[in-house]
């Protein structure tokens, strides 16, 4: 073998090994890490939080259209209180939908010319700013009294001039299992980035 062959053949293994070693630089540094964090998000979409954008203004004014927010999921259904904002599925919809849970399994809800009443005790809701004038309209139609079953759930929305919520439903509850999550951050819009009350 002469010293030029064997030059060369060093010269190749020793690109060979830096062309290695580049790669598994590229793997360690970036391709692996890369995958972690899908893995990562993935994980926390799935089982934590998602976000969603609210396409309604039937929250108005504590969640307006177009804002996005962080959603916490919810495992544990017992400890759901009234006046949490709850992501659901509607299934007469077929969507996502934010409301304000108003009604417990057992609870007696009465809506007499806006004011709610839960097993005949008058509530306040300073979040209803929108309140219909019932001296115009039907009182038929918003003035009602709703009994919630056993695993069920009665939502409104804060917005009660325009919201379509249980109200017109024509199944106006929703089964425990359908709820996914409680609404927690607001992302956008920036200036109205904050924790949802």
């Amino acid at each position: 073998m002469d010293n030029y062959t064997g030059k060369r053949s060093r010269k190749t293994r020793v690109e060979k090994n830096k062309k290695s070693r580049t790669l598994r630089m590229i793997l360690k540094e970036w391709l692996i890490p890369i995958i972690i964090a899908f893995i990562l998000a993935f994980i926390v979409n799935r089982y934590i939080i998602f976000k969603i954008e609210v396409p309604t203004g039937s929250m108005i004014p504590t969640i307006n259209v177009d804002d996005r927010l962080f959603v916490k999921r919810v495992y544990n259904k017992d400890k759901l209180e009234r006046g949490n904002i709850l992501v659901f599925n509607s299934n007469e919809d077929d969507i996502l939908l934010v409301k304000r849970l108003i009604g417990l399994p057992g609870e007696k809800i009465s809506l007499i010319e806006g004011d709610l009443f839960v097993n005949d005790v008058l509530m306040e809701e300073p979040y209803v700013i929108n309140q219909m004038d019932y001296k115009k309209i039907n009182s038929k139609d918003y003035t009602s009294e709703f009994i919630v079953p056993e695993n069920h759930l009665l939502f409104f929305g804060d917005n009660r001039e325009t919201s379509r919520d249980a109200r017109f439903w024509e199944d106006p509850f929703i089964h425990v299992d359908d709820v996914i999550g409680k609404a927690g951050l607001r992302i956008y819009p920036f200036k109205d980035i904050g924790f949802i009350k």
